[in-house]
């Protein structure tokens, strides 16, 4: 049994200052940083997780997934563009000790990092974890109402032992967030 810590999206693009902002995300990712940090110097036998992951948006031409007129729901403003610097982890989520990036959204809209591929040769999430042994993760990031919701949702169902780690997590809006909290929760996501 093994268990991983997936970070979801703590993208520069949906921080304060980027072009699809979440309040509180350049602290979500300083939090985030503070519990990498304690993780990569803990001794071997200590440490909470046996490997750690990152998903990212990764978007090249997502299609209808931008839109200069974005309804917020299924368009949005363009972000995480490949190529660019809003596509890079926060400078507050530091160090960036990741076992494996997962990239999604290349070509169409993804919200689950179980959409993504492995920055390094291509594997699923789901399949890389597998091969690892992880039984359980526990997902924090971005946004809780949207990719958080997504990525936790998926581990469920692809038969991992899931637990969200709310306060390492910032929602788009108070009600969206609250909504996908109960949905996580009717689902048997943990949440902490």
């Amino acid at each position: 049994m093994a268990r991983a810590l997936i970070v979801v999206d703590v993208q520069n693009d949906f921080c304060e200052g980027g072009s699809l902002a979440v309040k509180g995300g350049a602290d979500v990712a300083f939090r985030i940083g503070e519990l990498l940090h304690k993780w990569y110097e803990a001794d071997p036998g200590d440490k909470q997780y046996e490997y750690v992951v990152a998903t990212r948006d990764h978007h090249i031409d997502p299609g209808d997934h931008f839109s200069k007129t974005p309804d917020y729901i299924d368009s949005w403003p363009r972000h995480c563009v490949a190529g660019t610097d809003g596509v890079s982890f926060h400078p507050n989520m530091d160090p960036q000790p990741f076992d494996a990036i997962f990239d999604k959204g290349e070509y169409a809209a993804a919200y689950s990092g179980f959409e993504g591929k492995s920055h390094g040769d291509g594997r699923a999430l789901a399949d890389w974890l597998r091969e690892k042994g992880v039984t359980d993760v526990d997902v924090c990031g971005l946004a809780t109402d949207y990719c958080v919701r997504a990525t936790a949702l998926d581990a469920k169902q692809a038969g991992f032992g899931t637990t969200v780690l709310t306060r390492l997590t910032a929602g788009v809006a108070p009600a969206t967030t609250e909504q996908a909290l109960t949905e996580l929760s009717a689902a048997g996501v943990k949440l902490t």
